[in-house]
């Protein structure tokens, strides 16, 4: 027998779902649906069903069938029926308060009182009145179209909007036709890895995120280190039979500092002669403090580089919003392997985010957001060199963490003392890739754009009294 809605809204305030599935007659099913609904709570005390003869036309039962199942819960103490007052729940029917579980926390939502982990913006500074505006428009401009099945290339407007901002904010060449749309970095590198349009061995920064290299590992995709040093990734040693390579040119992830310009044209060189391909990760490229723009390496040859970013850190990861700028023969293989409909970034938020830029509000959160950090980097540069003279950040010129270099074997002892000190923040060994042959530095990772403004100079001061002390 098929579960039941009956829609009782005038007498019992809401839909009242009945399964009047199961072994037994009609009557049976019945009454045992209705005492559920009381031991359950969804029929609190004092409710008022409806009257026999209304339930049997709503449920096509006979009349009989429901009135003898109420006869019954009157009889067990579930209902009570008065001359007047119709057929109510019980009083004494109240279900008994149950202590709820206490949750099982992950680790990871254990969360210290200071939060100076990277990679996260501050989420208090997200433009809502901005972005509601922008929603407003969006919503209103939409065409009909936009509510159906969304295109896996994304919406044409957004694409078209990111085709101008992406050529004038970060030297990108492209049309809208080369534009996909995914859900963030994560997302475009496995749509590129498991659609199988890169493919074989692939060269990777020595220092990057573990997680990256875990995608690489799903798709069987072997990656080889690519050490770094002052001037960035030495692209001039890619190894032989690499096929591609992952790189931060615009800021190193997590050392900081942009690749040196002689390394840009070699990793141009290398793609050229041998038909590679580059994945330029450009996630944090608008944030620079004390040097100069640097353009995306895509803007020296489109057909050789893959640029992937998102509004991950410049607005906020909630959003889930990304796109890959590809070479035009790779196009096909990526929307293959996204599927025929749009099932990853929401088409509201790409409407919305696309007349975000249009607008120019984007740009005047950028430049809010640029001074803000800017503040934040010098307010934690300033209380080390007070604090901790001994102590040298860098990869600071950009960017929304800094990594401050340690004496040889104290990293582990300082990353304990953080703790202690209620401060989460970011091993430097953490991110080495584990075939690195380079050497090893100590190091933290600090993301000074994390906490609120309320939060953060407490959190600077924990992190100064948690350092190790200058060596004697």
């Amino acid at each position: 027998m098929e579960r039941t809605w009956v829609n009782s809204a005038e007498r019992i305030g809401a839909d009242l779902h009945l399964d009047l599935s199961g072994p037994g007659s009609r009557r049976a099913a019945l009454t045992r649906a209705l005492r559920e609904a009381v031991r359950a709570g969804r029929l609190a005390p004092g409710t008022r069903l409806p009257p026999y003869r209304s339930l049997a036309a709503d449920l096509g039962l006979a009349r009989n069938t429901v009135a003898d199942a109420y006869a019954e819960l009157v009889a067990e103490g579930w209902l009570t029926a008065r001359q007047g007052s119709g057929t109510r729940v019980a009083e004494r029917a109240r279900p008994a308060k149950v202590r709820p579980a206490a949750p099982v926390l992950p680790k990871a939502s254990l969360r210290l009182p200071h939060n100076l982990r990277q990679g996260q913006p501050d989420a208090a500074s997200f433009p809502r009145a901005a972005w509601l505006a922008s929603a407003r428009r969006a919503l209103n401009a939409a065409p009909n179209e936009a509510f159906g099945p969304g295109d896996p290339r994304g919406r044409i407007e957004l694409r078209r909007a990111l085709v101008d901002y992406l050529a004038r904010a970060r030297g990108v060449r492209t049309d809208p036709g080369h534009i996909v749309i995914c859900s963030g970095f994560a997302h475009g590198l496995r749509l590129l890895l498991g659609g199988g349009v890169v493919r074989g061995p692939m060269a990777v920064e020595s220092y990057g995120l573990a997680f990256h290299r875990s995608i690489l590992d799903a798709a069987s995709v072997r990656p080889a280190a690519l050490d770094l040093d002052e001037h960035g990734a030495r692209t001039q040693d890619i190894p032989k039979g690499v096929h591609a390579a992952l790189l931060t040119p615009a800021h190193q992830f997590p050392t900081g500092g942009p690749l040196d310009p002689d390394r840009r044209a070699a990793a141009i060189d290398w793609a050229r002669a041998g038909r590679g391909l580059i994945l330029e990760d450009d996630y944090d490229g608008e944030f620079r403090y004390d040097r100069q723009p640097v353009g995306a390496v895509q803007g020296l040859d489109p057909d050789r580089v893959i640029y992937l970013g998102s509004v991950s850190k410049s607005l906020s990861p909630a959003l889930r919003l990304g796109w890959m700028v590809l070479p035009g023969h790779l196009v096909d293989g990526v929307l293959a392997a996204k599927g025929l409909r749009e099932a990853w970034a929401s088409v509201l938020d790409q409407l919305t985010l696309a007349d975000f830029i249009d607008s120019g509000a984007y740009d005047r959160h950028v430049r809010r957001m640029r001074q803000h950090y800017r503040k934040r980097r010098d307010q934690l540069v300033a209380a080390l060199a007070e604090r901790a003279p001994h102590i040298h950040p860098t990869g600071i010129a950009a960017g929304l963490h800094a990594v401050l270099r340690l004496p040889p074997g104290t990293e582990q002892a300082a990353c304990e003392s953080a703790l202690m000190h209620g401060v989460e923040l970011d091993r430097l060994a953490a991110f080495r890739h584990p075939a690195a042959t380079m050497p090893a530095h100590d190091g933290l990772v600090v993301g000074y754009a994390t906490p609120p403004d309320h939060a953060y100079t407490a959190a600077v001061d924990a992190l100064c009294a948690a350092l190790p002390p200058a060596p004697r």
